[in-house]
């Protein structure tokens, strides 16, 4: 099944210096383990391929039914640097939350996901 991020999950995200950090949470507690298994490292950097240029770490969160992923070389330098429109990434959630992910039916439904339209 085919599953928008955004029917799943809310972010936010924000800068520290060049790198851009997106905070992904779970909108019903039972969909963190989706999050957990599909919205991996790598996914994230193939998803953010060409936009960012350094390497992309995960964390897990699961008290809060959250991943922090840091996006390296995402503001080419920051803020007081960067001529980038978006030079603290405030942007980089909602880019996120664009990515679909492919959950595996019998997944799907026992987790009661919404698939993507």
């Amino acid at each position: 099944m085919r599953v928008r991020l955004s029917d799943i999950a809310h972010a936010r995200s924000g800068d520290k210096g060049d790198t851009a950090n997106v905070g992904v949470i779970a909108l019903r507690p039972e969909w963190y383990a989706v999050l957990e298994q599909h919205v991996t490292r790598e996914r994230v950097a193939r998803h953010f391929d060409g936009i960012i240029e350094g390497g992309v770490e995960r964390y897990e969160l699961p008290n809060l039914k959250a991943l922090n992923f840091l996006l390296y070389g995402a503001l080419d330098g920051g803020g007081t640097l960067s001529l980038k429109t978006d030079a603290q990434g405030k942007v980089f959630s909602t880019a996120l939350l664009r990515m679909e992910l492919d959950v595996p039916d019998a997944e799907a439904r026992a987790a009661n996901l919404p698939a993507a339209t």
